[in-house]
């Protein structure tokens, strides 16, 4: 057998690969050392124009923060195309577990020791004064941390700008970036809405913007779960897509993805008299009501992402900016009429809306584009079941208002839901490797 021409095929992939990588570093390093310079030269204004006059340092620190993220992002995207997933979630894993020590460190602990122990030489790097300013250097510490590890695969590359495969990506990608803007609007411009536009003033606003912040927080096990997914899942699918079964494992990876995060539905929706003790201030707790509904916003979310396969496997990038603008739209406009009747439910009700649109208009659009064959009506019978058996267990517990009652409810639905799709599935889930035989 002739192996030059496969050779020859090979060398010019590898060098193809080189070439993007080359371009996309060259291009990223130039972008963001110009975006972080501005920014930090500007802190004051930007400091006073976001209402933090007095702490222009958060808008420097910020500016590392996305500067060092940036960097990261492209040897995070290597490692993924190269298959090596226990050094990714090495990193990813030790830059969070960073992330959580040093914000427990300079929030509780040290201002302990500042009350007990004032002179003690661990408070030598702390200022009572800098507060929230911790939350950012934790995070610095993490996205510093990232870029260190990935220093092997970042100085792998060249300075090289292919200016004819430079124009290709951005016009690839600016579709993303549009779609990446409206995404932050979805995630993050309620809050700053809320405190904006709530008919109240002061402390009073804050402390609203607080409840829902910290409530916010506990869809977090579903929100980790759609960023792990969404971390994965594009190799994956780009991989699969010459398969000639590739639709019918995509089907089949929605259907996983659903039962997983119903199931994490389940586990935080009916014990939330546990997981709200995570909330250190019980005057929070009022709002707890919108935990279910930001769950179910972030398993649309995770849907959805699942669901935008068909347009980034055809490198049509646009429809994914227009749904997500679509989606922004919805955020702002819901967010704007209601919240000052309805303060932070408005909110959590907005979240809902615009990840529940986006997840319906993608999956029309990418049906009539790129046929998947999805067990939509027994993936949706899953959600439905889900929010049925959490107004059941409310509505139960609060006939009797008994913790351990809620604990024993919760657990005894959470079972049955689970040995309910183990029946139904049962086929599907002895063909996994490791698990299949035990079922």
């Amino acid at each position: 057998m002739d192996l030059k021409p496969l050779i020859s095929g090979s060398c010019k992939k590898n060098e193809y690969e080189k070439d993007v990588y080359n371009t996309i570093t060259t291009s990223l390093i130039i972008s963001t050392t110009i975006i972080a310079a501005l920014t930090i030269f500007y802190n004051h204004q930007i400091a006073s124009f976001i209402g933090i006059e007095k702490h222009p340092e958060y808008i420097t620190i910020s500016a590392f923060i996305i500067a060092f993220d940036a960097l990261s992002t492209i040897p995070f995207a290597k490692l993924r195309h190269e298959n090596k997933p226990r050094k990714f979630a090495f990193i990813r894993v030790s830059g969070i577990l960073i992330n959580i020590a040093l914000t427990f460190f300079f929030l509780s602990v040290c201002p302990k020791l500042f009350r007990q122990h004032p002179n003690s030489i661990l408070l030598f790097i702390y200022s009572a004064g800098f507060g929230v300013g911790y939350v950012l250097i934790a995070n610095l510490a993490q996205s510093l941390f990232q870029v260190l590890a990935l220093s092997k695969e970042l100085l792998q590359f060249r300075w090289k700008l292919n200016v004819i495969l430079w124009k290709q990506i951005i016009v690839y990608s600016l579709p993303l970036t549009i779609a990446g803007f409206a995404g932050v609007v979805n995630e993050t411009f309620d809050r700053i809405m809320l405190k904006k536009w709530i008919p109240l003033t002061g402390d009073a606003a804050t402390v609203q913007v607080g409840i829902y912040g910290a409530c916010y927080k506990l869809s977090i096990l579903i929100s980790l779960s759609v960023q792990a997914f969404r971390m994965g899942a594009e190799p994956f699918y780009f991989k699969q897509s010459t398969n000639e079964n590739a639709q019918k494992v995509y089907a089949r990876v929605m259907k996983f993805f659903v039962i997983t995060i119903t199931v994490m539905f389940l586990v935080v929706a009916l014990f939330l008299n546990i997981w709200k003790q995570l909330i250190q201030d019980p005057r929070m707790w009022e709002g707890l009501r919108v935990v279910p509904i930001l769950l179910f916003a972030n398993m649309f979310l995770g849907i959805y992402i699942n669901l935008s396969i068909w347009y980034r496997l055809s490198h049509r990038t646009t429809p994914g900016a227009i749904i997500t603008l679509i989606g922004a739209a919805i955020t702002l406009i819901i967010n704007y009429v209601f919240i000052p009747h309805y303060s932070y439910m408005a909110c959590a009700w907005a979240t809902f809306l615009c990840y529940g649109t986006m997840m319906v208009i993608s999956y029309f659009w990418g049906q009539k584009a790129y046929r998947i064959p999805y067990a939509t009506k027994k993936l949706v019978a899953y959600l439905v079941i889900v929010a049925l058996l959490y107004f059941l267990h409310h509505f139960l517990v609060g006939l009797w208002k008994n913790n351990w009652f809620s604990v024993i409810l919760g657990t005894i639905l959470t079972a049955a839901y689970v040995l309910f799709v183990l029946r139904v599935e049962r086929k599907e889930f002895q063909k996994l490797p490791y698990v299949g035989q035990w079922i």
